[in-house]
């Protein structure tokens, strides 16, 4: 699978522009601000129907324009697939594949399998348990259906008892039986996610092991590991013994929307104890163990975007990266760089054809 042609307009700071891309390898060189990062997240919005790097849409549309188009051309199976995502303001975003409009976004995703591997992903380690759940979540839905539509139902359901604690302690009244309903949901969602979860993560690890090993050269361990409190009690009895401290806080305090991944380097939290360069490395294994897996479930070699990757590594570590793209294991590439001279010397080195685009 490869996208083959993408024309932007009013997207970010593009106002007309198209591309026409090797199946291979496709790089984008300049100066910060012209535009580099957009074209992988335009890339991006066309497999998941969103930024990653801007979550709110109509901030995606070019300074005083109304709307923006992102059109791409994919060969997917020897058949070509036209994904045009659209959004005017004050109106609906869209998403059509050839032609016909998307009644749920969520059976849009997983039919472009991607990864990107960008400084943002920084926030992974940073950031709060929120955006590695987020991480665990998009690596999980893009090969398994029923677990997008759990999560979308647990979310669902999370919000109106949520919303319920809070009427009831506005009001100052409450109602077992109503809250009951939603505890009961709850517990059917959240189990079934907390299972896939668990399942995954046991498959996954040792991928991303093996990968930060390639990167690092085995010079150091590193490790994942899963914090929810299912592990503690079935999602039921958590609620009903959380209760109380839930009519306080008017929210739901318990469940896997509170899950977290551990980072360990040596047994310790990499956010503390490791480096620029192991903590850049780290993410990359990450990311790549993220194409393994989604390339074991879905057979397909997922588009793989590099944003600015080459910056703060050391050149050991940049020519275990190549090595490990430079192989019929990967399929479509796309990277950016501010550097021309240290891509085009990066890409020679894979033996495979490229386009190299200045903006």
């Amino acid at each position: 699978m490869f996208l083959k042609t993408l024309s932007l307009t009013n997207y970010k700071n593009f106002e007309s522009q198209i591309f026409s891309f090797d199946s291979k390898i496709n790089c984008f060189v300049g100066q910060n601000g012209v535009g580099k990062t957009n074209t992988l997240d335009a890339i991006y919005h066309l497999a998941f129907g969103k930024s990653y790097f801007n979550p709110i849409a109509s901030q995606n549309i070019k300074h005083s324009e109304d709307f923006f188009v992102i059109d791409g051309v994919f060969d997917k199976q020897n058949r070509q697939e036209k994904i045009v995502v659209s959004l005017k303001k004050g109106q609906k975003k869209t998403i059509k594949r050839n032609g016909k409009i998307y009644e749920k976004f969520s059976d849009h995703i997983g039919f472009i399998p991607l990864v990107i591997i960008s400084p943002a992903d920084r926030d992974l380690i940073i950031e709060g348990s929120d955006t590695r759940r987020k991480f665990i979540d998009s690596v999980i839905s893009q090969s398994d259906k029923p677990y997008l539509n759990n999560l979308i139902n647990y979310n669902k359901v999370l919000s109106q008892r949520n919303a319920l604690l809070k009427y009831f302690a506005l009001n100052n009244t409450f109602n077992t039986k109503a809250l009951n309903v939603y505890d009961e949901q709850l517990h059917q969602y959240g189990s079934d996610i907390f299972k896939t979860r668990e399942a995954f993560l046991k498959t996954f690890i040792p991928i991303f092991q093996q990968r930060y090993n390639a990167i690092s050269n085995y010079n150091e361990d590193v490790n994942l590991s899963y914090k929810s409190d299912l592990f503690d009690d079935d999602l039921k009895t958590l609620l009903k013994a959380n209760l109380n401290r839930d009519k306080i806080l008017g929210y739901t305090s318990v469940g896997i929307h509170k899950d977290d991944l551990n980072f360990e380097i040596e047994t310790y939290p990499i956010k503390k104890f490791g480096s620029q360069g192991q903590q850049k490395s780290f993410l990359i294994a990450l990311k790549l163990a993220q194409f393994d897996f989604v390339k074991q479930q879905s057979r397909v070699s997922p588009i793989l975007l590099l944003d600015d990757v080459f910056d703060k590594l050391d050149e050991q570590r940049v020519a275990q990266i190549i090595y490990l793209v430079d192989d019929e294991h990967f399929g479509q590439l796309f990277i950016s760089d501010t550097h021309a001279e240290r891509t085009e010397n990066v890409v020679k080195q894979i033996h495979q054809s490229y386009k190299i685009f200045k903006l």
